[in-house]
């Protein structure tokens, strides 16, 4: 059975050193263009049916092109979804092309645990006057 959870978040992204670079953002450089590289820590405190924080790391792509960009994460949410206790893994892929982003973050097969087992689903996150909010579409057995 299908269910949608809905609710608001707050994020805090954190920088972190890239691996093998000790302080600052890698810079890539070719055919005219440049990319900056980034690692970043994130940190959520979730609120509504998903009652929960989470921890990650997200890895950035940030090119000369203005409103382009790109970026991939991992995050472990533990938590309550609709009051079953457990934690999960969402997975992220992100893109921005010229202003036109498209962004699919979903449920690691197989990651969940205790009264969450078995979860798998899509998280969509909406972003509108300043706040963040999500709609959760999952299934459990």
């Amino acid at each position: 059975m299908n269910t949608t959870a809905c609710g608001t978040f707050v994020v805090r992204l954190s920088p972190l050193p890239f691996e093998g670079d000790p302080g600052q953002p890698a810079q890539a450089t070719g055919a005219g263009a440049s990319a900056t590289l980034a690692r970043l820590e994130i940190n959520k405190q979730i609120e509504g049916d998903l009652v929960a924080t989470t921890r990650g790391q997200m890895l950035s792509a940030v090119p000369g092109m203005p409103g382009s960009a790109g970026y991939v994460a991992m995050e472990l949410v533990d938590g309550a979804l609709h009051g079953r206790r457990g934690s999960f893994v969402l997975q992220h892929s992100g893109t921005m092309s010229r202003g036109t982003p498209q962004l699919a973050v979903t449920v690691v097969p197989d990651s969940a645990t205790g009264e969450l087992q078995g979860l798998a689903g899509t998280f969509r996150i909406i972003v509108a006057g300043g706040q963040h909010r999500y709609e959760f579409d999952y299934t459990l057995p």
